[in-house]
């Protein structure tokens, strides 16, 4: 196939959505369907074709290109004038949600990390397509027993018809996608099943569409080859850890929301980077918690979006590395270095004269987790300086105007401490004279 035909198709495919969205709207007048109903009628048409993707195209270009265009289309339906009413069949649910945006990128992540294995894209955006819709509609239509998640509410009836659904998907991905075992295959698709359903029940503002994906490509990325005794360990931490975060979390001012939350985004850091690389980021965790003690902000879910932020630069530096050849651990642990040292530094803003004892701290553990590393992590050190650098950066900037910190601190917080490490590891890369390591966060 010839680049201007998958131009064409990928312009085509635009299209596509845009009547697919037309489509939902006439007959959302027609038939009176309420707005949840309509976006998941759009939810589970742009995810089915979402399937046919790497099928589709023969070079993995178009697919980036496509993705791009769906963004910018997106960011059009948002805007009424422009849109001309279409973009309700997406956008009119009550709800503040980011699911459009985040389903998107979450096709584009997957299908690049994938890395052409039909097992690791198909799996998860199959979920994500029908067993997500299939939830939320059950949820809606017959959910009598509900539980709040952030500012909504979702249905034990709902998380059921996912679990199951999911259970499903999984058991016909893992018998026709791979070799394994039946007994592997099973224990592998109940676990897919019970973490997926996890995910979805405890996901806020859409961004299930983003979790719930990424998470199940990891975990089977990581899981798929392992024995049936490990996977049955793995199984078993899993439920301890959440009775313990359940147990422990109160204590900290966690939500039992909140504490399920941070048993996933933990289990996805151990997903992507070895244990020692997992310090820092579940430091990140620990220093909101203290820092919402001491100095609470005014943001109304913090403890939600400490873990979408680390979510989202954890998968973005595994994109990153994945996609330049060059180990990223070692900036993706300096990145979560400068969160913590932002927290620690709004949690002691009466004690400043701790700060540095914090700092040192910080520089010591990254120096630990430096020596633990194998040497195809280390290819870019010594790092010190822009530790020494981003430690510095971060605590000043928070010193100087804490009140910029008050709302929305997880994000400035994180956007400040990626400054550094991002700019040192683009010119390291670029003066290693392009890839040639393997790449990505895990190590």
């Amino acid at each position: 196939m010839n680049i201007a035909l998958q131009v064409a198709i990928a312009i085509g495919s635009v299209g596509v959505l845009l009547a697919l969205m037309a489509g939902v709207r006439v007959l959302a007048i027609r038939a009176a369907l309420s707005g949840e109903v309509q976006r998941k009628l759009v939810h589970v048409g742009t995810g089915l074709y979402a399937l046919t993707l790497p099928w589709l195209f023969p070079d993995r270009w178009p697919v980036y290109m496509l993705i791009c265009l769906t963004l910018v289309a997106m960011v059009i339906l948002r805007i009424p004038r422009l849109s001309g009413g279409l973009g309700k069949a997406v956008h009119s649910v009550e709800r503040r949600s980011y699911g459009d945006f985040l389903l998107a990128i979450s096709v584009g992540i997957c299908f690049f990390l994938a890395e052409g294995v039909a097992l690791f894209y198909v799996l998860p955006i199959a979920v994500l397509t029908l067993a997500d819709a299939a939830a939320a509609l059950a949820g809606t239509t017959y959910g009598t027993r509900r539980f709040t998640v952030e500012d909504s509410q979702k249905s034990i009836e709902g998380t059921t018809v996912f679990f199951v659904v999911t259970l499903l998907i999984a058991l016909i991905c893992l018998m026709f996608l791979s070799d394994l075992p039946p007994t592997n295959i099973l224990a592998l698709a109940l676990m897919v099943a019970a973490f997926g359903a996890l995910v979805e029940a405890q996901s806020w503002r859409g961004f299930d569409n983003l979790f719930l994906p990424l998470g199940l490509l990891v975990f089977l990325t990581m899981n798929s080859q392992s024995s049936l005794p490990d996977l049955l360990s793995l199984a078993g931490l899993f439920l301890l850890a959440i009775v313990g975060f359940r147990a422990v979390g109160p204590r900290f001012g966690l939500s039992t929301h909140a504490a399920r939350v941070y048993v996933v985004a933990v289990f996805l850091i151990l997903a992507v980077t070895e244990v020692q690389n997992a310090v820092l980021p579940g430091l990140v965790l620990m220093a909101h918690a203290w820092a919402s003690l001491k100095d609470p902000g005014a943001d109304r879910h913090a403890e939600l979006d400490v873990v979408a932020a680390l979510a989202l630069f954890s998968f973005g530096w595994l994109a990153l590395g994945t996609a330049t050849g060059w180990n990223a651990v070692q900036f993706y642990g300096l990145t979560a270095m400068g969160v913590v040292m932002g927290l620690c530094t709004l949690a002691l803003r009466d004690r400043i004269i701790w700060v540095p004892v914090i700092a040192v701290l910080l520089f010591a553990a990254k120096w630990i987790v430096t020596a633990m590393n194998p040497e195809v992590a280390l290819w870019a050190e010594p790092l010190w300086p822009v530790a020494a650098l981003c430690l510095l950066l971060v605590a000043a900037t928070v010193t100087i105007v804490p009140v910029a910190f008050g709302k929305d601190r997880v994000l400035k917080l994180t956007v400040v401490s990626l400054l550094l490490p991002l700019a040192w590891y683009i010119a390291a890369v670029i003066g290693q004279g392009g890839a040639g390591q393997p790449g990505g966060v895990t190590s």
